[in-house]
């Protein structure tokens, strides 16, 4: 999951740099591969230490899937899980925002110097801008929010059952990104 989460957040990194900042292109695969490797060892940086001591892993929800241990009280879980939610939650989200705000900036930049045809793009460019970050939030804030509550909530606040669908949102969130640009890539959709 949380590779899936700096993925998105690289990924609209990428696309802000590449499309506002004048970065030569070049023919080989390294920046790809230092972002889908810096991608992994974020995530296993953040996904090790409950292996090692800080905060554990355990059941979760309807005993389906494993994850941290929300419901721990110790001092090292409460840290650990404030640290996940802002170093893989917030502060992607943050960047995501960052990123697609600024090359929204830069397509209305575009748009006004090229008035017809640059304005159907930055149209397409914001609603898929808007539909990516909306389906994010939409698979990752309940997780975040079940996982808060039962953290720092009473003990069973949060049932087996209320935490299956935001479980299950978060690990869906994998396949939203390749549903949203078949849908409206037309690139994407002329290889199809």
């Amino acid at each position: 999951g949380i590779v899936s989460l700096i993925s998105l957040s690289v990924l609209s990194y990428e696309r802000y740099s590449t499309l506002t900042l004048c970065n030569k292109r070049s023919a080989d695969y390294r920046k790809a591969l230092m972002a889908v490797g810096g991608s992994w060892i974020y995530s296993l940086v953040w996904t090790v230490p409950p292996l090692i001591g800080w905060s554990s892993y355990g059941i979760e929800g309807a005993g389906t899937s494993c994850s941290v241990r929300w419901s721990s009280e110790s001092v090292e879980s409460t840290s650990y899980i404030i640290c996940l939610f802002i170093f893989c939650l917030v502060i992607p989200v943050m960047v995501m925002m960052y990123c697609y705000g600024r090359l929204l900036y830069a397509v209305k930049q575009v748009g006004k110097i090229h008035k017809n045809a640059a304005r159907k793009r930055e149209y397409h460019v914001l609603f898929m801008v808007i539909t990516t970050v909306i389906c994010y939030l939409v698979c990752w804030i309940p997780y975040g929010v079940i996982a808060l509550l039962a953290t720092f909530g009473k003990p069973g606040v949060v049932s087996p059952v209320a935490s299956v669908i935001p479980s299950i949102l978060a690990k869906s969130s994998t396949v939203c990104n390749p549903i949203i640009y078949i849908l409206m890539n037309k690139q994407v959709r002329n290889i199809f």
